[in-house]
């Protein structure tokens, strides 16, 4: 468990998958956007995309009473909604080590939906697309090229703060919503877990 909320606790995948196959599964939490839970997930797990968790954090709270697995791609949302969980009162929390993509890496079983671009893959090709563009465009047109140093510099910034402001907006599209998340929906599926 996590002594402060600074201190992340997490489960390896072959833990998590061990839980699993011995009938033992805790809570999956999957705080992914929609489309990317639609796309590739735990099966058994929970989708409840990271605003809604926090949103709705003291409702969930009173249904999370056993152990809790958060999962996102990599790790970093999920150690969010760690956070966000842990402040509200709920022990017992974890983070899946290295997310979806390690789970994957494993071999362990997935449900699997229509395939999508990820969000990290959106953002490379947006952010590389403007660099390319304003470097083109900065041959003709003076100083375009300071659009693409911007870029850089928010690339640069969201790998030391672990945040990303480009993927905050692609989020937002209709592409990567999907179906939004009803939280009494999610709460009605938690309460009739045995």
């Amino acid at each position: 468990m996590a002594e402060n909320a600074a201190q992340t606790s997490s489960i390896a995948p072959a833990v998590l998958h061990r839980l699993v196959k011995e009938g033992r599964a805790p809570r999956v939490l999957d705080v992914r956007m929609p489309g990317e839970f639609r796309t590739v997930h735990i099966p058994g797990a929970y989708n409840v995309p990271l605003g809604t968790l926090r949103e709705h954090r003291a409702e969930l709270l009173t249904h999370l009473d056993e152990d809790v697995v958060l999962v996102c791609r990599s790790g970093a949302r999920a150690a969010q909604a760690e956070q966000a969980l842990a402040e509200a009162g709920l022990p017992n929390l974890r983070v899946l080590e290295g997310g979806m993509n390690a789970w994957e890496m494993a071999g362990a079983p997935v449900n699997r939906g229509a395939d999508r671009w990820d969000m990290e893959r959106q953002v490379r090709l947006v952010a590389g697309s403007i660099v390319l563009a304003t470097g083109l465009v900065g041959v003709f047109v003076p100083g375009a090229h300071l659009i693409g140093t911007a870029v850089g510099a928010g690339l640069t910034y969201a790998a030391l703060s672990n945040s990303c402001a480009m993927g905050v907006l692609l989020s937002k599209l209709p592409y990567n919503k999907g179906p939004r998340v009803d939280i009494r929906t999610v709460i009605t599926e938690l309460r009739g877990k045995p």
